[in-house]
């Protein structure tokens, strides 16, 4: 699979020059005064609970692989995750952009067709969603039991979490409904635009329809399998809790980092309304979500604007830089292994 570097570069100018708008405005020298007094300890122990959360979620791709009928250790199924990360991190849309890119990562290193590897990150991407979703409700729940107030903005929040949760399960009702047809419509429009790839593309053969429709195919049985197992579906779900918990526990933390101790419910609002912003189209959502964060903290807590971007500031650098950095590592030793397969067999 061949990555479009440019739009990549175009999409982290953009992203850096969003970064700097929101930084400008916010005003830069304050923010970099509250990352001057960071105490480094409890960074530090901010960036140990990455790999708690990498490893959840990794442990989720792994229980889904199980449901499929392809399992693959942990230890390679945490790994593999970590470099599908990278995949969401530098491609625009978060999980949306990356997925082709992690299904090619997860099939070559489970040793399985893509449509399995897309039905599996597909899977995992989906589940992510609702115990995100539960973590707000809970949140929103602990606020009230507390008697805080809720400012417009938490309002607004939690109106567009109603009307994202109502409108993604009609989604997934209506698709699964008519995946027949889906899956028709799918073989139709991939049909001319593969034979067009295979006129244009050396050594490339375009796939027959037949071909194409057994892979369409392949993908929705690959789901529906996933979807019928529910002891391992529980406990992707549960995998899946542990790593948005830890998530949160990262934000509180680096709020803390910079003196500042917040209601710890108020991170399970922030964390997946703020993630939501992801589907910016830049890579990783960078600059939206940021900015989506520093808004909520503001919201949900007594912290000041520059102190909040400053904690974002330290959150990102653990979630988002590191993990991309590691994870590109990792995708280019599984690409380049995957380059050097064919000539080994000679």
């Amino acid at each position: 699979m061949r990555v479009d570097r440019r739009s990549i570069l175009v999409g982290f100018a953009g992203a850096g020059a969003v970064l700097a708008l929101l930084l400008w405005v916010i005003g830069i020298d304050g923010v970099v005064s509250h990352l001057s007094e960071a105490r480094l300890p409890v960074v530090a122990v901010l960036f140990g609970l990455v790999p708690v959360w990498l490893t959840a979620w990794g442990l989720c791709l792994h229980t889904v692989l199980r449901a499929l009928g392809t399992p693959m250790s942990r230890v390679r199924s945490v790994v593999v995750f970590v470099a599908a990360t990278f995949a969401n991190q530098v491609t625009p849309f978060g999980q949306a952009g990356g997925e082709p890119i992690s299904a090619l990562l997860i099939s070559e290193a489970a040793g399985t067709e893509y449509e399995n590897g897309l039905a599996a990150i597909a899977s995992v991407d989906t589940l992510h969603f609702f115990p995100s979703i539960g973590l707000a409700v809970v949140g929103f729940g602990l606020f009230a039991l507390r008697g805080f107030e809720f400012g417009r903005s938490v309002l607004v929040a939690g109106a567009a979490v109603a009307v994202l949760v109502a409108g993604v399960a009609s989604a997934l009702a209506l698709g699964w409904r008519f995946r027949d047809w889906i899956e028709s419509m799918a073989i139709s429009l991939l049909t001319p635009v593969a034979r067009r790839a295979g006129r244009i593309l050396p050594r490339v053969s375009p796939p027959s329809r037949d071909g194409i429709s057994e892979r369409v195919d392949g993908f929705f049985v690959s789901i529906e399998r996933v979807g019928r197992n529910r002891r391992l579906l529980v406990l992707a779900t549960t995998f899946s809790l542990a790593g948005w918990f830890t998530l949160a526990v990262c934000l509180w933390v680096a709020l803390a980092a910079i003196g500042f101790v917040v209601p710890f419910p108020a991170m399970l609002v922030v964390l997946p309304v703020a993630s939501i912003a992801g589907v910016f189209p830049v890579p990783g959502g960078l600059g939206g979500v940021e900015a989506a964060f520093v808004v909520m903290i503001v919201s949900t807590t007594s912290v000041a604007t520059t102190a909040a971007t400053a904690a974002v500031v330290i959150y990102r650098g653990a979630t988002y830089w590191l993990p991309m950095l590691v994870g590109g590592g990792i995708a280019a030793v599984l690409v380049d292994g995957r380059r050097r397969a064919p000539s080994s067999g000679q």
